[in-house]
């Protein structure tokens, strides 16, 4: 039976509870170390994350969002510009990293050998991201390896700006990070802007969302053509 009290106990509020910076970046990796699902702000709405290479993490994860593994994860997230290479195929000027990245900003590309062939298995592409906040770059850089991220939500529901709206999920998250109220980027909870750069000399806005007209202002300028 559902517990306010007893999930309660695997809350913690950032910069509160008598955690660190630093102690909160250690427990949570070592949740996510131990093939775990913790909930955390990002710079846009609340996400799930979990290790992206461990596969029974990945399932887990699924279960968690009820979303078929067959169906993609928007993204994977790192903490490094320099990061991104190893895990997808950057066929484009790496200005585009730099001058999008940290940010609002999912980009889709050909994905690497080396990313669990069980995450997103039935698609040569990956989403990489690298969300504006010290936290999550810190978490992953910590962890040596990328996490899946994916919305705070169940699948075809609305995305979450505070840990109350998804309350519902408690009982199945082994930590969750209280950031507050988000939305400063999005009130409207669009997320991510989802760009495919797979295609060598284009893109495609797959989805729009914070700071879109800003992606495709920085993709222009880099000459990249949108595609029709």
């Amino acid at each position: 039976m559902f517990s306010v009290r007893r999930e309660m106990g695997k809350i913690i509020k950032f910069l509160s509870n008598g955690y660190s910076f630093e102690e909160t970046v250690a427990l949570a990796t070592s949740v996510l170390k131990n093939g775990k699902v913790i909930a955390l702000p990002t710079d846009t709405i609340y996400g799930v994350a979990a290790l992206a290479q461990n596969t029974e993490a990945v399932d887990a994860l699924c279960k968690i969002k009820r979303r078929d593994n067959s169906k993609k994860f928007v993204a994977i997230c790192v903490g490094r510009i320099d990061d991104i290479p190893k895990w997808g195929k950057v066929s484009f000027p790496m200005g585009i990293l730099t001058d999008l990245l940290p940010g609002p900003v999912t980009l889709i590309m050909e994905r690497k050998p080396i990313l669990n062939c069980n995450f997103n298995p039935h698609s040569s592409t990956v989403g990489i991201r690298i969300p504006n906040s010290k936290f999550i770059q810190s978490l992953a850089v910590a962890c040596n390896e990328p996490l899946a991220l994916t919305s705070a939500n169940f699948s075809a529901e609305r995305s979450t700006l505070e840990i109350q709206e998804f309350k519902e999920m408690w009982p199945y998250l082994d930590l969750i990070i209280d950031g507050g109220v988000l939305g400063e980027c999005d009130p409207d909870r669009r997320g991510s802007t989802v760009v495919d750069l797979s295609e060598e000399g284009f893109f495609n806005v797959v989805r729009d969302g914070c700071s879109r007209d800003k992606t495709v202002e920085v993709l222009l300028k880099y000459g990249l053509r949108e595609q029709t």
